[in-house]
């Protein structure tokens, strides 16, 4: 009887799980859940999905090494230097924990233990827009090519000013839409060059937001492969007055196979408008138009340094940078005039597939005479495993993929909106003397005739 009874018990233990087993239910779906499926799962951007026990299984190993080199979940900006909100960053036990689920064989756990798929209503991140716009028309893109720029026009047909606090951005051929620029005019006032060469939309790369002849406009933000939607922080939105037309400004990288894009856009309005005008402190200006960036093949060191000191006091409530393949380290430091140091911003690796704006846990107050110091560096030696050149070139300021750009960019308000003409003025004395260096150094005339090129070679 004895004997019988330690048979069984031992039968029993074989089965039963250990007390530090870990399992896809209690401890892995939470993980994937609250930091993956925004992007894994069905009609998102991510190549698969991460919903079920077998979706996640049947990656586990890749699941378990881009967590611990942190590629995903796709998080660059340094910890701890500058706080954000809604980081996502997976903890040190988080990342263990996958480890040793793989190990145990990823055992699934009590089916009961499950927790609630998140909901995400009607396939928008945000929720229900208060605005949906479409493209009238999709546009046809080749199989290859140098990349394009492309502005499309969809009428509002707004009927009262309103105030925009995010835009959630659909496209229809994800592969190949890089990064958007949005920006509202008068309606119809594009109306002469929208379609003028028989396609949808019309070319080039400009300053979005601004239009010739006077027109009412500006800039609305804009979305680059890796971003997720979010709402600006509460009491700040963007004006988009009655009338107005929407306008897509895309980069096109293509893929290797025709793509015909047709892009669906949500909008999220305020319900008053902002005491506080929004501003874009960019450094250096106009991406780095004017900083004379030209990187020698090889050179994997290459740095751009700029400064601004701020004239009036200001709240930064989000950063956010911008570059191409060679860039390698992206940095936004300020020294408050008594000499202490407020970290803003480190991308550390700088990786041009994903691209993101952090908006800081609490906003972060830079009084009058503040110095804001950024740091870019540039590595375009054959080292670099995003080099898009092999072997490496001469790498200049351009729009096309494979040359260079480079900022940080802050989203400030000024504190006392009294002070809020003179921050303008500023933020338009840096951006005139970017462009007139642009064109002293013979950047502007460069990239004219490189538009002119790559438009007579595509008609």
């Amino acid at each position: 009887m004895i004997i019988r009874a330690i048979g069984l018990f031992i039968a029993a233990a074989a089965v039963m799980p250990a007390a530090n087993t870990v399992t896809f239910t209690e401890t892995i779906a939470p993980i994937v859940y609250q930091n993956c499926v925004t992007c894994h799962r069905p009609g998102e951007a991510a190549p698969f999905s991460l919903i079920s026990y077998e979706d996640v299984k049947k990656r586990g190993a890749l699941i378990a090494t881009v967590t611990k080199s942190r590629y995903m979940p796709p998080w660059h900006a340094a910890h701890a230097y500058g706080e954000f909100a809604e980081e996502r960053r997976l903890t040190d036990a988080q990342i263990a924990e996958f480890g040793e689920w793989i190990n145990q064989g990823m055992p699934q756990g009590d089916p009961a233990k499950m927790p609630r798929l998140p909901q995400f209503p009607d396939g928008w991140h945000l929720g229900k827009p208060d605005l949906v716009l479409e493209m009238p028309t999709g546009f046809d893109l080749p199989a290859s090519g140098p990349d394009i720029y492309r502005n499309f026009v969809i009428p509002t047909h707004l009927t009262e000013d309103r105030w925009v606090r995010a835009v959630e951005f659909h496209p229809s051929a994800r592969k190949v839409v890089h990064h958007v620029l949005y920006a509202y005019v008068d309606g119809g006032a594009l109306a002469k060059v929208d379609g003028a060469d028989g396609r949808p939309g019309f070319g080039g790369m400009g300053s979005i937001g601004v239009t010739p002849g006077g027109s009412n406009s500006g800039g609305l933000g804009g979305w680059a492969v890796g971003a997720t939607p979010i709402f600006m922080p509460e009491g700040l939105a963007l004006p988009l007055p009655k009338g107005s037309d929407f306008v897509l400004q895309m980069h096109f990288h293509l893929t290797g196979k025709p793509e015909t894009e047709k892009s669906v856009l949500g909008i999220y309005f305020a319900d008053q408008a902002p005491e506080r005008r929004l501003m874009g402190l960019q450094l250096p200006a106009l991406f780095g138009f004017g900083a004379g960036i030209e990187i020698p093949a090889g050179e994997r060191n290459y740095t751009v340094d700029d400064s601004f000191t701020l004239p009036v006091d200001v709240i930064a409530y989000s950063a956010g940078a911008h570059a191409h393949y060679v860039a390698k380290e992206m940095r936004a430091s300020a020294t408050l005039p008594d000499g202490t140091t407020k970290p803003l911003l480190w991308i550390q690796d700088w990786d041009f597939a994903w691209q993101d704006r952090y908006n800081y846990k609490a906003p972060v107050t830079l009084p009058k005479g503040t110095r804001v110091d950024v740091h870019l560096r540039y590595d375009n030696s054959a080292d670099n495993p995003r080099n898009p050149s092999h072997p490496p070139r001469r790498v200049q300021w351009g729009e096309q993929s494979f040359d260079e750009m480079g900022s940080v960019t802050l989203q400030v308000v000024a504190v006392n909106k009294q002070d809020e003409p003179t921050l303008q003025q500023a933020l338009a004395d840096r951006a005139r003397a970017a462009m007139r260096k642009g064109i002293q150094d013979g950047t502007a005339q460069r990239f004219q005739q490189e538009r002119a090129g790559i438009s007579g070679s595509s008609r």
